[in-house]
């Protein structure tokens, strides 16, 4: 692990830690990176309490914040349960904040999607495109490509979460740059687009921000299809999902007992029940696919846009993407931001 990522944990953890004490007291689970408004966490924590009655509050982590914070917090764990986006997962077992469990249902997850030790595994995924909040873009047409956000009519209304921090930041740049033509070995591509796009003053937020959306301050966001059929099928105002027209990519997201958890039994209720038939299908009410083969009600199904949109979306292996995570951040961070 290198200097700056020690340093960056160690400042997570100043900022972070009283407050995760704080919520410890009052919890009987503390799951990290749970936030009420990302992939609808807010009804699953409302199930845990109803189904389990363990209550489990939010948390507005990151995923790269919650990597920091546990590694901060190794020889005296707060939480008991960490969510991921899967290249974070993959991290957080190399640095040993997690140990191994197995969940009831766990054998019906594929085999890519979970570590072989039971160390974390996949609970949902989800497709990266563009949410795009129409009514806040003033007239201006809805952009139906990448490079369309480079334009100047854009200035000022696109917003991503920075990649070298948040999970859906760098599975931005993964997209911007395969689409454009760039590979594993390669980020020039994905490079040259956000120095353009620097050009537009773009947001880059730290945290989900999906009530940005939704309010306009940020017409326009890199983000998953889950969120943007939330906010079309259950906000005020016109919301749109773009998958772009150069293509883009589907991610997972884990999960994973904290080592040492506190609270391990009751974290271990609530992972068997996020991969049960119900838990799951709260993740297909809310537009996820899940991890398991459960099937997605029709009515839900239907509101997805048409399959000939997702032809242009790609399976990408995560895993080796992640070993090349680190130089593509430093990269950003040197040379974009």
């Amino acid at each position: 692990m290198n200097r700056n990522f020690l340093k960056t944990a160690l400042a997570t953890a100043a900022l972070l830690g009283g407050f995760a004490i704080s919520q410890a007291k009052a919890a009987d689970v503390i799951c990290y990176n749970c936030p009420p408004q990302w992939a609808d966490w807010a009804s699953m924590i409302k199930a845990v309490k109803a189904r389990l009655n363990l209550t489990m509050p939010h948390d507005n982590k990151n995923s790269g914040q919650t990597l920091s914070q546990l590694m901060a917090e190794k020889n005296n764990p707060v939480a008991d349960i960490a969510y991921f986006g899967a290249t974070f997962g993959f991290k957080a077992k190399a640095e040993g904040t997690l140990q191994p469990y197995k969940p009831a249902k766990w054998e019906e997850i594929p085999a890519g999607l979970k570590d072989a030790d039971g160390y974390w595994h996949t609970i949902h995924s989800g497709t990266l495109g563009l949410f795009v909040n129409v009514d806040a873009l003033g007239g201006k047409p809805v952009p139906a490509c990448w490079k369309d956000l480079t334009k100047p009519e854009y200035k000022g209304m696109v917003g991503y979460l920075n990649p070298a921090s948040a999970a859906v930041g760098y599975v931005g740049a993964v997209a911007v740059n395969l689409a454009l033509g760039g590979s594993q070995q390669n980020f020039d591509p994905a490079l040259a687009f956000f120095k353009d796009l620097a050009k537009n003053q773009p947001i880059v937020p730290q945290q989900t921000s999906y009530a940005r959306v939704v309010s306009g301050e940020i017409p326009i966001l890199f983000d998953y299809d889950f969120n943007a059929y939330r906010a079309k099928y259950t906000e005020k105002g016109k919301f749109e999902f773009v998958i772009p027209c150069e293509g883009s990519v589907s991610f997972p997201y884990v999960i994973g007992l904290v080592k040492g958890a506190k609270n391990e039994a009751n974290a271990k209720k609530v992972l068997d029940f996020i991969l049960s038939d119900e838990g799951q299908t709260i993740w297909t009410n809310a537009f996820l696919r899940p991890a398991r083969p459960i099937k997605m009600a029709s009515e839900t199904e239907a509101k997805f846009l048409p399959a000939t949109e997702y032809a242009r979306v790609r399976d990408v292996d995560w895993a080796a993407m992640e070993t090349v995570q680190k130089g593509f951040s430093d990269r950003y961070v040197a040379e974009v931001r």
